[in-house]
């Protein structure tokens, strides 16, 4: 995806729970459900996958950044696990 190509309306309200989402998982979970109506496991997908749009870096810097930067850690340490 590139910059030129707007967030569709769904990605949009994605990046908008995710700016407010609870921080406990389980209540995240929860709360992906009731507010977005798809499952844990595909909202994570899509945010992920999001995380890569530069359309959403342009619409939420700030949150795309501590969430690459999450993602990021989360990789290293089971890279670290791995091979430990």
């Amino acid at each position: 995806m590139s910059a030129s190509t707007p967030l569709s309306e769904s990605d949009a309200r994605l990046l908008e729970f995710a700016e407010k989402a609870p921080r406990s998982p389980a209540a995240r979970d929860e709360a992906v459900t009731r507010a977005l109506g798809i499952s844990a496991v595909r909202y994570h997908q899509r945010l992920n996958r999001l995380l890569d749009d530069p359309a959403a870096a342009a619409a939420h810097p700030t949150l795309v950044s501590r969430l690459r930067r999450i993602r990021d850690q989360r990789a290293e340490s089971r890279e670290r696990a791995k091979s430990g």
